[in-house]
């Protein structure tokens, strides 16, 4: 009993030194918290807009009706059309398609929305010009306008369709670009302070020679390894929480799962994780060792294991390579539970390839770890 007292003393008293000492790095900090946030502002912006589509055009109205002059109004007004001011004529249009500075031009002909004798409604042909490097837009825009027209024709002279399409809205929710990309931003932000944390502190502790005058005292390894594990999880709760916050109060993040279930997984991926740099941050005499291995084993993983894209985008072959990195089943499970509200137990399969992997990976930082 006294014996498990004194190791839970010691174990403590390194936390806090690891914990004091952390909060004390700003490069720590820079790399745990503040890069993380980096990636999440710049992938957010990318993935979280406004999913409304909208064309930009310029508009040139060449009749004098009032049916041309209420469409141009509506163009104007509406939220698909982003039409310039810089082009009141055909030329200045011209000028802006060829600088892609506008996707293409809308032309009202002078005899557009004039009143057709003998049924008393407006008629005309719009004419929409493009560019070829904008031939996507230019299909797309003359879709949206075609739909436009379907629509106003019905209302000036109504038609019954013989066939038609009801649409409907399932339950289900379905993965948003924001949410799917934020759990491989977890991962990331995991690596960081898994991997880089250990590789960057254990040399310069052994350079400084810390490391070698704690081997002359009791402490064991897995006492100095247990203590840097509860500090590293302080250190990850801390980092993760941060990022939640600014996810969802600026990115409107929606967790589906449970919030306990998820922070339970991610702990246990920063744990898994954080024996990789146990392992080489252990192994390795200064820096210069330590560096190159660590980003030879960081970039792949970065890369395979969904952290940026999905891994469904990849060749077969790939895909099945990558699903046995360390880092792939801690994103396929962060994902199952934030985004399809899965729980711990549905997700068996990522939870024993994680665990299989905790131990392979420990067993081999126990081996490998020097303190000098």
């Amino acid at each position: 009993m006294h014996n498990f007292k004194t190791s839970l003393y010691t174990i403590m008293t390194f936390v806090r030194i690891d914990t004091k000492r952390y909060f004390r790095d700003r490069l720590a900090i820079f790399f745990t918290v503040v890069f993380p946030l980096i990636f999440l502002f710049v992938f957010g912006s990318f993935n979280s807009g406004d999913n409304n589509i909208s064309f930009r055009v310029a508009l040139i109205n060449q009749s004098d009706s009032s049916f041309s002059k209420d469409f141009a109004k509506g163009t104007r007004d509406s939220e698909i059309f982003d039409v310039s001011k810089d082009a009141t004529t055909l030329d200045q249009a011209k000028e802006l398609m060829s600088k892609s500075q506008i996707d293409a031009t809308i032309v009202l002909p002078s005899d557009f929305g004039d009143i057709t004798e003998g049924t008393n409604t407006p008629s005309g042909q719009a004419r929409l010009l493009y560019t070829q490097n904008n031939e996507q837009s230019g299909a797309a825009l003359a879709s949206v306008l075609n739909a436009q027209f379907k629509e106003i024709n019905n209302q000036l002279v109504p038609v019954t369709v013989p066939f038609t399409v009801k649409t409907q809205q399932l339950k289900e929710k379905s993965l948003s670009p924001f949410d799917y990309t934020f759990a491989g931003l977890l991962g990331f932000a995991i690596i960081g302070m898994g991997i880089f944390g250990p590789v960057n502190v254990f040399p310069e502790l052994k350079k400084m020679g810390i490391l070698r005058r704690l081997s002359t005292t009791p402490i064991t390894v897995w006492q100095y390894f247990l203590s840097t594990m509860i500090g590293q999880l302080v250190v990850g709760a801390f980092a993760l929480s941060t990022m939640f916050l600014v996810a969802i109060l600026v990115f409107n993040l929606n967790i589906v799962g449970n919030y306990f279930e998820l922070a339970a997984f991610l702990m246990l991926g920063v744990i898994t994780i954080l024996g990789i740099g146990l392992a080489l941050g252990g192994w390795a005499k200064n820096e210069r060792q330590a560096a190159p291995l660590s980003n030879i084993i960081v970039f792949p993983m970065m890369f395979l294991s969904g952290t940026f894209f999905p891994r469904f985008l990849m060749p077969d072959w790939l895909q099945n390579v990558s699903a046995f990195l360390p880092l792939t089943p801690i994103i396929d499970g962060i994902r199952l539970i934030a985004t399809e509200g899965q729980h711990l137990w549905e997700i068996g399969p990522q939870i024993g390839m994680v665990l299989a992997w905790m131990v392979i990976i420990y067993i081999i930082a126990f081996r490998v770890f020097r303190w000098e």
